[in-house]
Parts: structure tokens; C-alpha cells; sequence
């Protein structure tokens, strides 16, 4: 076996009853029948890692420019001071933070969440 599942195989395991999330009961009138339906754990996904980045901001020089800087240069970029700053999930932008120190660390204070959050990031 060399490892790798045909579409047929992926297909089968994507739409796996096993795999499904449960759907929500529409009748108000079975609470204790909803109680009892199973519910998939989905605990295994906030264990997923994901890669968290600051942008600070950015700029367009042209590349005769990068070529003279040196260690005395300053690249002014294209945030104000005190702008929220961007805060990305693998690549996505995600929210507007602004940076603060906790315990001699650097953290992120979330200000904006931006679109309607997690569901918005795509790889």
C-alpha cells in the first residue's frame, strides 16, 4: 500500500456517519430527547496548532532602495503610532491588537475581532 487514499476512499471517509457532527434537534418539544441524542466531541480541534503572527505594518520600497540600507537606516512603514497592529492566524487576518508586557513578555490585547472570527480563516 503506498500510503495515499483515492478520491472514492477520501470521499467515504469525509462523509463517514462516524465523523458527522449531530445535527441540531428542530422540535422545542423534545429537550430530553435532544439529552440523549450523542454529540460529537470536537475537544480534538482546540488541539490543533495554529501559527499566530503581529504584523506591525509594511511598506513597498523598490529594490535599489533595500540595497542602500544600512545599519543606520530607517524604512518608514505605513501604520501610525498607536494604530492597532494586525494580528494573523497562519497568514489570515484574524484581529486588531495592540502589544502590552505581562510578567517582562510580550502579549496581545485583542481590541477588534475582525469578520465573524475563527469560521473566516482559511488556509
Amino acid at each position: 500500500m503506498n500510503g495515499q487514499l483515492s478520491d472514492n476512499e477520501f470521499e467515504s471517509l469525509i462523509n463517514d456517519d462516524d465523523l458527522a457532527v449531530a445535527s441540531p434537534v428542530t422540535d422545542s418539544g423534545s429537550q430530553d430527547h435532544a439529552a440523549q441524542l450523542p454529540q460529537q466531541d470536537l475537544s480534538f480541534f482546540g488541539r490543533i496548532p495554529v501559527n499566530v503572527t503581529l504584523e506591525v505594518a509594511s511598506t513597498e520600497i523598490s529594490l535599489k532602495e533595500l540595497m542602500d540600507v544600512d545599519a543606520s537606516s530607517v524604512i518608514v512603514l505605513d501604520k501610525l503610532a498607536g494604530e492597532p497592529l494586525d494580528v494573523k492566524v497562519n497568514g489570515a487576518l484574524f484581529a486588531k491588537a495592540e502589544v502590552v508586557v505581562m510578567n517582562g513578555n510580550y502579549g496581545l490585547r485583542i481590541v477588534e475581532l475582525c469578520g465573524n472570527g475563527i469560521s473566516d480563516i482559511k488556509p
